[in-house]
């Protein structure tokens, strides 16, 4: 199965364990390959409900708990699997060995932790996301104990991220270091920077994983390819004990 980067910390009681999927090693097939857990992009239900399963298989889980992403600022908190699946941009749990997941495929995947809360969250950042400010709300949420720890995954970068003026103007309202140029001097968004910024306001920093989706081959990109699949950062709280 395709990891691109993993972790794991811990304090106290609590211990987060954290993946980014690539394409890699997965069942779907052409244009989809291969890694694919995106279930509204046309690829075959079976194989990503397989896919599914290998990720959370890597994690010692039986399943993900995911929300269905509409690009807002709603934030739910899980515990278990949901079904039927909510509307919402971010996922918090506070259940020890439950995965949580974000699904992307340019947007920021960012994954949180707050181990003296013994909480963690999963969100997903667009460039709607960022103007509507769901990173502080996932946050606001969160109501961390202490002191959170985060990991902003693989996105678009600016220079491969051309967008109009207008919408450059808006993320910039919500994160003015997000305002940017593409190599070819049009208006870009730098989404990363953007959701750094959102997060130093709260104080934390972020830590960044991975490079940019539309460069790189063994990630999908929306922008790149149109019809693809999605990657996925996911999250699980542990008891500090447990060394899954």
């Amino acid at each position: 199965m395709g990891v691109l980067a993993r972790g794991r910390v811990a304090s106290g009681s609590y211990a987060a364990e954290w993946i980014f999927t690539d394409r890699r090693g997965g069942l779907s097939h052409s244009p989809y390959d291969s890694l694919n857990v995106g279930a509204s992009v046309g690829d075959d239900a079976i194989a990503v409900e397989n896919n599914r399963r290998l990720v959370a298989g890597y994690l010692g889980a039986q399943g993900i708990a995911l929300a269905r992403q509409v690009h807002g600022r709603d934030v739910v908190h899980l515990r278990s699997v949901p079904d039927p699946v909510p509307d919402a941009d971010a996922v918090i749990t506070d259940i020890p060995g439950l995965p949580i997941g974000t699904q992307v495929a340019d947007c920021v995947p960012i994954l949180l932790a707050d181990l003296a809360g013994g909480k963690v969250a999963a969100v997903h950042a667009g460039w709607r996301g960022v103007v509507a400010g769901v990173l502080p709300a996932a946050l606001e949420r969160l109501s961390p104990l202490g002191p959170v720890q985060a990991w902003v995954g693989p996105a678009i970068c600016s220079a491969c991220y051309e967008v109009s003026e207008q919408v450059r103007d808006e993320v910039a309202s919500a994160a003015p270091t997000a305002a940017a140029m593409t190599r070819q001097g049009t208006p870009a968004v730098d989404l990363r920077a953007g959701v750094l910024e959102q997060l130093r306001h709260n104080g934390i920093e972020g830590v960044l994983v991975g490079g940019c989706t539309y460069e790189t081959p063994t990630l999908y990109s929306y922008r790149r390819d149109h019809v693809t699949g999605r990657q996925m950062g996911v999250i699980v709280l542990r008891d500090a004990g447990d060394g899954a």
